[in-house]
């Protein structure tokens, strides 16, 4: 048990250790870029709008797909500890009466 604990102990120090805060992180810098006329003439202009286009029906679909799945895997989990803790009452019944 003192082991388990130790290493328990020692995964959460590391966790942490290699675990990059956003206070610690250095901020990105854009490079500054410089064009020349001649290069600049050559570029075609942005015809498309810069992003996707969401389908607001797609979207309602997909997040209330993503809703039905958490609630399935909550109630497995909830079914799961159930089953656990009832078989730790059995056996701890059966561990008295011996």
């Amino acid at each position: 048990m003192a082991k388990l604990r130790g290493l328990v102990l020692v995964g959460l120090l590391g966790a942490v250790l290699f675990t990059a805060s956003p206070a610690m992180a250095a901020p990105v810098r854009p490079v500054a870029v410089t064009m020349s006329v001649s290069s600049a003439a050559l570029v075609p202009a942005q015809t498309q709008p810069p992003g996707p286009v969401l389908d607001p029906a797609q979207t309602d679909k997909a997040n209330s797909e993503k809703t039905r799945n958490k609630l399935v895997a909550g109630l497995i989990a909830v079914v799961l500890l159930g089953i656990v803790i009832w078989g730790r009452k059995i056996r701890s019944k059966r561990a008295k009466g011996s």
